[in-house]
């Protein structure tokens, strides 16, 4: 008998695999706030040169506004001056190069990234880096903890990420400067790929066969209600440190984890360590109301992932995450755009419930022919118009 039988013989999805899975969960709600605060965290609100303020001293709410900005979009990295060097409002003249600094509009945040740094003209690629460093984090902790949760165990890896993540993220909070802010991004992203995919998997080895697509949908439930919620703590929390702070905190609670995540009988198998898998499953049998009345003989089935597999995941992703961290591009109120994006995922992971059961090849084809449409659509719409995306245009092109 291999382990998919017997894991069905004491319940595909019993008490103990439900258990299982609200640990499984409640650390995607916090991976969803780390995968997407940047959006608020890193947001770039409109900027005025300092020295380009009629009054010098007023507060740039007594100027700034953005049909000051509209009229005069050089404003925002260059003031024009006049023959003698003077700041010159009017028309015609030259421009400079900002040298005290910006005025930010307060207007949306209290302080971001961009605002604290000044990331923006000459440094705005500064903050590009800011998120394609974190980007890398995720890439690195991919393969780095996808192999040693295969050597370690799925267990003790979540457990470690989930401290490096907690330590991380609130040291994000109080980093000094934009260098060791990233340096700690880099390190939350990596645990993020840590929890997720070893998460993934521990939930997946103790499900049944029948149950698994249910329960791998379940994940990304609650990856949804994180982005969801992200948006309404986001708006309430307008400084950047403290909704740091506030998505990071909490994640020392999980310290418990240590007395309730159960291992990977299918690991422990694997590994030859069949006698204390044997006792775990004795014990989610017993929870599960269907105890064991013999031994049984366990073998090991080793699944090969395809290369086309990677290939769809990978323009997936492409494109998920373009349009995730870009949302301040769409020209709508920033809170209400993500809390649509997240409630979008609700309805889209409910209607995959229903047609992967018929056909996972047919579904597959049609959701990526539909996204990638949708996708190719966005570049007829007019350049005129106030919501844009080209960045999104060209990575549904390519």
């Amino acid at each position: 008998m291999n382990f998919d039988e017997i894991i069905c013989l004491i319940g595909g999805f019993g008490k103990f695999q439900k258990i299982l899975y609200v640990w499984i969960c409640l650390p995607q709600i916090f991976l969803a706030f780390h995968n997407l605060v940047s959006v608020f965290t890193e947001a770039v609100p409109p900027h005025l040169c300092s020295s380009s303020s009629p009054a010098a001293g007023a507060p740039a709410s007594s100027y700034f506004n953005f049909s000051h900005l509209d009229g005069r979009p050089e404003l925002s990295c260059t003031v024009p001056l006049n023959h003698s060097g003077a700041v010159a409002l009017g028309d015609g003249h030259p421009a400079g190069r900002c040298q005290r600094g910006w005025e930010y509009s307060t207007e949306t945040f209290q302080s971001t990234t961009v605002t604290e740094w000044d990331l923006v003209c000459d440094s705005a690629n500064l903050n590009i880096m800011g998120s394609s460093i974190y980007m890398l984090g995720l890439l690195v902790g991919a393969v780095l903890f996808g192999s040693l949760a295969d050597k370690y165990g799925r267990r003790i890896i979540i457990l470690f990420n989930l401290a490096i993540q907690a330590v991380s993220g609130v040291g994000v909070a109080f980093a000094p400067n934009f260098y060791v802010y990233i340096a700690l991004r880099f390190m939350v992203g990596t645990s993020v790929s840590g929890v997720t995919m070893s998460a993934f998997v521990l939930g997946i080895e103790w499900t049944g066969c029948k149950q698994r697509m249910l329960a791998a949908l379940i994940t990304d439930y609650f990856f949804g209600a994180g982005y969801i919620l992200l948006a309404g703590i986001a708006y309430l929390i307008r400084d950047w440190r403290k909704l740091q702070l506030a998505i990071s905190a909490p994640g020392f609670l999980f310290i418990f984890y240590i007395w309730v995540l159960p291992k990977s009988a299918r690991w422990l198998i694997a590994n030859d360590r069949k006698e204390e898998a044997w006792e775990l499953i004795r014990k989610a049998a017993q929870m599960n109301g269907k105890p064991l009345t013999k031994d049984l003989e366990m073998n090991s089935v080793l699944v090969k992932m395809m290369l086309f597999l990677i290939c769809l995941r990978f323009a997936n992703v492409l494109v998920y995450y373009d349009l995730s961290l870009n949302i301040s591009d769409f020209g709508m109120n920033i809170y209400l755009t993500q809390l649509i994006f997240g409630l979008v995922e609700m309805p889209a992971l409910t209607i995959t419930l229903f047609t992967l059961n018929r056909s996972r090849k047919f579904s597959q084809l049609v959701f990526l022919a539909v996204g990638g449409t949708a996708c190719l659509l966005t570049i007829f719409i007019p350049s005129g118009m106030h919501t844009h995306m080209p960045n999104v245009q060209l990575n549904c092109i390519l």
